[in-house]
């Protein structure tokens, strides 16, 4: 006899040899019908799937994650089937599962239209209508890739023969279509139906540039009907907020191909900039910081002491002079250890904390690069704790106290937290590494804060703790980061005299709340759709008048809100007020004021607040408060 366990553990038993398939139906119809995949193991397998002894079983249906993948990973593959109904001639590459989706590579003659992906799309539906049964079925290596050949799919007979030789391979048919897949797969098409194609762009065979140029056509497949809907209502909402267009609407910044990936600021984003960078500066004065600035370039020496030459150097840009190389810096903290080396630290002087809005340049892909939240030249509000291994809890336990205001004062309030601990390779004792995954685990709970544990995950000098924001769209965005670091303090010889007069390490600990600011003002323009709030608005106030009249009167209220400290401009356009209005309410403004002949004579204003909210005719100081009321509460 077989027996089943199932994941109420209860047991079901089987003569012999049985599928998943089988299982689910003895389960019940219903379990039966809503089947894609089971799970043996923690292994994901086909519903055909044969069980030749005893095991513990999950069905795996659309309600589960493995479930999703499964049905994002099939419909990648009823969209590489649809691709070569139509379009014969093109060659299939590689199709892979990804966040919200999939995306299949092609190799074809000509690019594909947006008409295209609409017929291919249309297919899809037909091709899944047909519920035509998806098998399996295994090669061996060789055999596979004359097979490939013989079709003219030299792309993926290419794939194929970087297998090794003994190994046998998985197909995967459905209809007139088999591809090369570990799988698994759903059953039968029919249990694709909401899916829906997204774009199509470039990408190299292998990402390699000397290779063809591919077209990758991108996807997204959800478990149910709503879920499609909500996922590209959520879509055509970040379009909207996307920052790359609203930077060019609000004349915030651009990206010019003179220097890719780097970052033109306009007068009104670099007082956005300068709003985001004075209040971390703030920060960094008022919980006890020492604000430091390290140069640009650092000669090569000190990037081999780090490893980075060894290891980086491909993402570091590099200059020679006078016979030595250089290096732009892609990090602060090399920099912090040797300002910290100047002079002997002692115990008392513990924790040292240093902070820099230090520039860095990292080489990344030009095909990684996205607005301003991708960037080759970035700046951090990069901060370095030096302290004893006794001052680890404290100092965390300080800093995501301190890391929640600042998120909440932007207008975060969703924050995930996420503690990475120790990987296999690695350095410092054990005992040294339970002491800080203790610590930053222990200053999270401290704070009230729900964690996750992701083991393994963190660097090979020390655990870190990660803080994802959530937008208000649901998306989610690594900012903030705590790091314990044994390393590099050994590496560059930091030291400090203790209480027993002997030479001790300090630990390192790297931190960073906004991270890449460039990267945090695309979160903060995308999650507030342009319309800032009223303290990091680049303009707070436009004064408008009606007539000629009451272009001094428009004045003299400018200057006054300018003592206030307040950003303020003035339109006197021989323009219709309407006109104006409108022009400046599309600019976002948090307030728009209107001067009239009445507003001149009685000292008032009438005032409009962004969202085409008329608040009426006050007088001036009563909107003096106002404004400064929001300004202080930063709504």
């Amino acid at each position: 006899m077989l027996h089943i366990t199932l994941p109420d553990g209860s047991q079901r038993e089987f003569p012999g040899p049985v599928t998943v398939a089988d299982v689910a139906a003895s389960i019940g119809s219903g379990l039966a019908k809503a089947a894609l995949a089971g799970k043996i193991d923690g292994k994901v397998v086909d519903t055909s799937f044969l069980i030749t002894q005893d095991s513990p079983l999950s069905i795996v249906t659309a309600k589960d994650a493995d479930g999703l993948e499964v049905i994002r990973h099939s419909t990648a593959h009823l969209l590489a089937y649809a691709v070569k109904e139509l379009f014969p001639d093109a060659q299939v590459t590689i199709g892979p599962v990804i966040e919200h989706g999939f995306f299949y590579d092609f190799s074809y003659k000509r690019p594909f239209t947006p008409d295209d992906l609409v017929a291919i799309e249309k297919r899809m539906t037909e091709l899944a209508n047909k519920d035509e049964p998806v098998v399996r079925r295994v090669l061996p290596r060789d055999e596979a890739v004359a097979y490939f050949k013989g079709m003219g799919e030299h792309y993926k007979a290419e794939i194929i023969a970087s297998i090794p030789s003994n190994e046998d391979v998985s197909l995967y048919r459905e209809g007139a279509f088999e591809d090369l897949c570990r799988g698994p797969h759903v059953p039968s098409t029919g249990k694709l139906k909401h899916f829906k194609l997204m774009k199509v762009a470039g990408a190299y065979w292998r990402g390699d540039h000397r290779n063809e140029m591919l077209q990758r056509i991108y996807g997204t497949a959800w478990a149910t009907k709503d879920e499609l809907q909500q996922h590209l209502t959520m879509i055509e909402e970040a379009e909207k907020r996307d920052h790359r267009k609203l930077g060019r609407e609000l004349d915030l910044f651009h990206i010019d191909e003179h220097a890719p990936g780097l970052v033109f600021w306009h007068p009104k984003g670099w007082t956005l900039w300068q709003e985001v960078e004075q209040y971390m500066r703030r920060v960094y004065r008022d919980n006890g910081y020492q604000e430091v600035k390290g140069p640009q370039i650092i000669d090569k020496s000190l990037w081999e002491k780090t490893g980075h030459w060894d290891k980086y150097r491909d993402n570091m840009f590099t200059t020679e002079s006078e016979k030595r190389d250089y290096a732009l810096k892609p990090m602060n903290c090399p920099g912090h250890i040797l300002i910290y080396k100047q002079g002997i630290k002692s115990y008392r002087d513990l924790p040292l904390r240093y902070g820099e809005f230090g520039q860095c340049h990292r080489n990344e892909p030009s095909g990684g690069l996205h607005g301003i939240m991708r960037v080759r030249g970035f700046t951090q509000d990069d901060g370095h704790i030096f302290c004893t291994e006794e001052q680890i809890l404290p100092e965390c336990l300080a800093y995501t106290a301190l890391l929640q205001k600042v998120y909440a004062d932007f207008g975060f309030k969703n924050i995930i937290y996420k503690v990475a601990t120790r990987p296999d390779a690695r350095i410092g004792s054990d005992e040294v590494w339970d002491k800080a995954e203790h610590a930053l685990m222990e200053s999270l709970r401290a704070s009230g804060c729900e964690f996750e544990i992701s083991p393994g995950d963190g660097a090979f000098y020390g655990p870190k703790i990660e803080y994802t924001l959530k937008d208000a769209i649901g998306r989610q965005w690594q900012c903030g980061t705590m790091q314990v670091d044994f390393s590099m303090p050994e590496r560059l010889d930091a030291e400090y005299v203790g209480e027993d007069g002997a030479r001790h390490r300090p630990v390192m600990l790297h931190r960073a709340i906004v991270g890449s600011l460039e990267r945090f003002i695309g979160i903060l323009i995308e999650e507030h759709a342009g319309a800032l709030p009223t303290w990091l608005s680049p303009v707070q106030v436009a004064v408008l008048n009606i007539t000629d009249a009451q272009a001094d009167y428009c004045r003299e209220i400018a200057k006054s809100l300018q003592n206030q400290g307040l950003r303020v401009i003035t339109d006197l356009r021989n323009e219709k007020i309407t006109y104006k209005i409108r022009e400046h309410a599309l600019q976002k403004l948090p307030f728009i004021i209107v001067v009239g002949d009445k507003e001149k004579e009685a000292g008032a204003v009438a005032v409009r607040a962004r969202g085409n909210k008329d608040l009426g005719v006050m007088p001036l100081e009563a909107f003096s408060k106002l404004i400064a009321a929001d300004v202080s509460s930063k709504v």
